[in-house]
């Protein structure tokens, strides 16, 4: 058996795993998915977020775990998790990027998504008045993260989703091939995806290319749509 680390993306916080957990304790394995600083239940100051805290989160998550674990971030979780890979090599047997962000030492998030305009969150984001967070449009919610996800889903992530803070999204990641780059990768790409299109999963699981890529003919939010084969795709991982 196997443990899990799972880790939300903007917005979202560990609820968003909520389907996935049980299924994947049902089999035996342990998950977690813990809310990253300033999600979820988690109140730390919008102005106290950064790149570093998230995976210093991240960090203390792993240490927590009595083996290593396979490291799954969705969407800007993939930053996270890049990062934190960086610091824990030692403590996680793989790296999972459920349609993330899949970043090259000294690359932003901000710097991967600019060039593809076809991104219904950089079309639909509203900055703060003070700059610091953004959030997206509410009208554009359901076309832009949940597609194809039932509709007590969408009005429930609706009602949980928070501001989210800029500096992660534009901070690069520093990271080595003596640690990061030593964690064997798995991309999980998700075909009808209008956050992070295909096309710009596939151009980053191509600059760093992982051990195996795997397809899912879903939404942005897979973890909704379908948990059921989002589970059969990570316990097919090797233990």
């Amino acid at each position: 058996m196997s443990t899990y680390v799972m880790i939300h993306g903007a917005w979202h916080g560990g609820w968003c795993w909520e389907k996935v957990v049980p299924l994947l304790q049902k089999q035996g394995h342990t998950a977690v998915a813990p809310d990253l600083p300033a999600h979820g239940k988690d109140k730390t100051p919008i102005a106290e977020v950064s790149l570093q805290s998230y995976a210093d989160r991240v960090c203390d998550v792993l240490d927590a775990q009595p083996e290593p674990a396979i490291l799954v971030g969705h969407s800007m979780g993939g930053m996270v998790i890049t990062q934190a890979a960086e610091y824990r090599p030692d403590r996680i047997r793989t790296l999972v990027y459920l349609c993330a962000f899949l970043p090259r030492n000294g690359e932003s998030l901000l710097q991967l998504a600019q060039p593809h305009p076809v991104s219904l969150v950089l079309q639909n984001l509203v900055p703060a008045d003070d700059q610091q967070s953004a959030t997206v449009r509410d009208e554009a919610l359901k076309d832009t993260f949940y597609g194809d996800c039932p509709d007590d889903d969408v009005a429930r992530a609706k009602s949980l989703l928070v501001p989210q803070a800029m500096a992660p999204m534009a901070t690069p990641v520093s990271t080595t091939e003596a640690n990061f780059g030593r964690v064997p990768r798995v991309y999980i790409e998700c075909l009808q995806d209008r956050a992070i299109p295909p096309a710009l999963q596939k151009a980053m699981y191509t600059a760093s290319p992982c051990q195996k890529v795997l397809s899912m003919d879903t939404s942005h939010s897979p973890f909704f749509s379908a948990p059921g084969r989002l589970v059969e795709h990570l316990a097919s991982l090797p233990a």
